[in-house]
């Protein structure tokens, strides 16, 4: 009796595990195609407006710079902020845009990716007056909801390396904005295996983002941005 008692408990704990199992199989493969779906709905959806050459695209009064740190953990220079300076300067001098607005994280006083990114410009060459900061582009998201809600931009330029370029621009897309993206000079690949790796990621959660009415962290009150011949 108690032999059989024992060997039907053993049974059921072996279903309760052969079910876990299960489910955990379907999740681990529910997520994987959740991920490479939304990297593939994100590449198709923005391909067409995203350029590499200053000569094909369009003129926009703002191209906006999407942040990240100037340094890296190492204390090395950070190729991905150098490469979108250079871009966002080379799209100004060839009078592709009026004004630059760098979007990034301003988490505290000792690192302040929007003014960095100021510096940099103005050691470009470009006046300072046609640079404007948002301090809160916590997110691509929230660089890009910031554009529109704060600076007035219904349409503008993204700037940054392609696979950033993608989702920004596809979020965009979804809240009706306006915007084509301008490719920056990538990085090795063994430099930015991580970055490209955590953006796999990034574009599920965008997904998640908008089914779930993700909010920016912080809106504000609006920063008008003249008419060049103002």
């Amino acid at each position: 009796m108690m032999k059989r008692l024992f060997l039907n408990i053993i049974r059921f704990i072996k279903r309760i595990f052969r079910t876990l199992a299960i489910i955990g199989l379907l999740f681990v493969l529910f997520s994987i195609f959740f991920v490479v779906y939304s990297d593939l709905r994100i590449k198709a959806v923005s391909s067409e407006q995203i350029f590499t050459e200053s000569d094909s695209i369009k003129h926009n009064k703002v191209g906006v710079v999407l942040g990240t740190s100037k340094k890296l953990a190492d204390g090395r220079d950070n190729l991905y902020f150098k490469y979108r300076i250079d871009a966002a300067a080379e799209l100004y001098e060839a009078g592709k845009i009026d004004y630059i607005l760098v979007s990034g994280d301003n988490g505290s006083r000792y690192y302040n990716e929007p003014l960095d990114m100021q510096k940099a410009l103005i050691d470009k060459g470009i006046p300072r007056e046609r640079i404007y900061l948002d301090y809160a582009g916590f997110r691509t998201y929230d660089s890009m909801v910031r554009a529109w809600k704060i600076f007035g931009q219904k349409s503008f330029t993204v700037i940054s390396q392609r696979f950033h370029i993608e989702r920004a621009v596809y979020i965009a897309k979804r809240l009706g904005i306006n915007a084509q993206g301008y490719v920056a000079r990538d990085v090795g690949k063994y430099g930015g295996f991580k970055t490209k790796l955590r953006e796999k990621l990034a574009r599920a959660k965008v997904f998640f983002d908008f089914m779930f009415g993700v909010k920016p962290k912080y809106l504000g009150e609006a920063i008008e941005i003249p008419d060049i011949s103002e």
